[in-house]
């Protein structure tokens, strides 16, 4: 048991490091490869902070652990609203763009409603998975016409200018991106292998483990890459990080999953799971737009998304 443990903490330490040095190399290469400002924050950004959830769910899903890829990705979207969302407008209200009202939360909303139909037959088909997938590059299409169609977007703005702040030399810039890499890999099979033996010691599912230990930890990015927002005094970052890591867990990490080994979705994940995730996607859409005009989730808000979070987190551990 303590060498599970061990290996998870391990696994979770080796994974945010190596996530944060592979998003300095990737947004490094990609403007040193002409990439536009703009899109190396919107999709390398946007992806570098949820490939600790590509990986481990991979991982997960190839080495015949699927439910620990379903908890990943649905304890993740839970922990970015509830807990990383929460504390962060506890710090500061997080700013709400009129655009991300009128387009990015709608999406969400809609690709997470979407997701939760196609796994209320209890099964993660391949077809499901394509779907998904499908999905997701017609958004990540959508987002470049967008960034090249509309030139006075304000959180777009913000993001290109964070993606200009990583600074390395090309030698530099690759080296981190290979060593990302690699160390990924390398810490994700370490913490899947540690978080199955303490499911199989503790006598909890996969799909807890993936809900809980696994979840937040892969959301340790996304955490700190708000914080640093916050702390920077660019709080609109925050919710924008969030909404992209979401979309992109609902759609590539399932997808993903679903396409290497498709499987059984267990019924209290249809039953407990997924209501939470629609029920914290509908509250942030709610807390964005209401009252009109208001254009921030405010520190009460913020509070109630954290009890949230700690209700159910303490719902999943008590019946584990």
């Amino acid at each position: 048991m303590s060498i599970a443990i061990a290996a998870t903490l391990v696994g979770l330490a080796a994974l945010a490091w190596s996530a944060d040095r592979f998003v300095d190399g990737a947004v490094a290469v990609a403007r040193y490869l002409g990439m536009a400002p703009l899109l190396v924050g919107m999709l390398v950004i946007g992806f570098g902070t949820s490939a600790p959830e590509f990986v481990v769910s991979a991982f997960a899903a190839a080495t015949g652990a699927p439910e620990i890829a379903l908890g990943n990705a649905l304890g993740s979207n839970v922990a970015n609203i509830g807990l990383i969302l929460g504390v962060t407008a506890l710090l500061t209200p997080v700013l709400v763009h009129r655009g991300i009202v009128r387009k990015e939360l709608p999406v969400l909303l809609g690709v997470t409603c979407l997701a939760g139909g196609l796994m209320l037959d209890r099964e993660l088909a391949r077809f499901d998975a394509v779907v998904l997938v499908v999905v997701l590059a017609a958004l990540v299409g959508w987002s470049i016409w967008q960034s090249r169609s509309v030139a006075d977007d304000a959180l777009a703005h913000d993001v290109g200018v964070e993606a200009e702040s990583h600074h390395l030399t090309r030698r530099a810039a690759w080296m981190w991106l290979v060593v990302g890499i690699v160390l990924l890999v390398m810490s994700s099979r370490v913490l899947v292998w540690g978080a199955v033996g303490i499911a199989e010691r503790l006598g909890w599912s996969d799909l807890v483990i993936g809900l809980t230990v696994v979840a937040i930890g892969t959301s340790a990015p996304e955490l700190a890459s708000s914080i640093a927002a916050v702390r920077k005094g660019e709080n609109d970052l925050a919710l924008g990080n969030i909404i992209g890591s979401n979309l992109f867990n609902t759609l590539g990490v399932i997808g993903l999953a679903g396409l290497i080994t498709p499987a059984a979705v267990p019924p209290e994940l249809i039953t407990r799971d997924l209501p939470v995730v629609l029920g914290l996607t509908v509250a942030l859409v709610v807390f964005a737009i209401w009252p009109v005009g208001k254009g921030r989730v405010t520190r009460i808000e913020g509070g109630v998304l954290v009890a949230a979070f700690v209700t159910y987190l303490g719902v999943l551990l008590a019946t584990a």
